[in-house]
Order: structure tokens, then sequence, then C-alpha cells
């Protein structure tokens, strides 16, 4: 399963895969992929994966399983540590870029190269 706040992501894949899609925060990706685990999915690929920081890109991709097992204890310190790294992130850097369309787009096209390049 792609959990995914980016469009051109669930343009590309929802035909393929299933996907969770919402218009929302980087933050709320992680938070919808944490309560994820806590049912019983798995990580298949690390929250922040790419040298792009958490505070420099509104959009990720997430890729986890579709089958539900129990509670994986490394998926859920992995997403709580990626919860915390993107808050410190967030607090600590002043980071901050005027987001025109054109950077939105290159935004955009990053993560779905990472995530295409995760799945193939």
């Amino acid at each position: 399963m792609i959990v995914t706040n980016n469009d051109k992501v669930y343009e590309k894949f929802k035909d393929d895969y299933s996907i969770y899609y919402k218009d929302c925060s980087f933050r709320e990706v992680l938070l919808y992929v944490r309560d994820r685990i806590h049912e019983g999915h798995k990580l298949l690929t690390h929250p922040l994966s790419s040298s792009i920081k958490p505070n420099e890109t509104p959009y990720k991709s997430i890729l986890i399983s579709d089958d539900l097992k129990s509670l994986d204890y490394n998926s859920l310190i992995i997403i709580e540590n990626a919860i915390m790294t993107y808050d410190k992130f967030k607090k600590d850097k002043n980071f901050t870029i005027e987001l025109t369309d054109k950077i939105i787009d290159d935004f955009k096209l990053i993560d779905l190269s990472i995530i295409e390049h995760a799945i193939l």
C-alpha cells in the first residue's frame, strides 16, 4: 500500500496499487502511517528516505504492507522516530522557501521518483 499526499503519485499508481491519498501535510502522512502500523501494517520504505529534510518538502509517499499481522515494533520505532525528527526540524530550522507552482511541481516529481525506485 502506498500512503501519500502527492497527487502525482496517486495518479501514477492508483490503478495498480492499493493507495491512500489525502491532501494533507507531511506530518499527517507520518501520523496516518503510524496509526496503520498500530493496526498491524509494516513499513516497507523508510519514512524519511531521501536527502531532502522533512522541513524542506511538503510531500511524502511511504510504502507499507497490505496485510495485517501483529504489531511490528521495528516499524513502530522507525515511524515514531520519524515523527520526532520531523517535529525537531520544523521547530529548530528556519528554512522557508516561497513555494511557487514550479517548486511545488519539482517536489512532487522528486517524491514520485523516490517511490517509483522503491517499487521497481
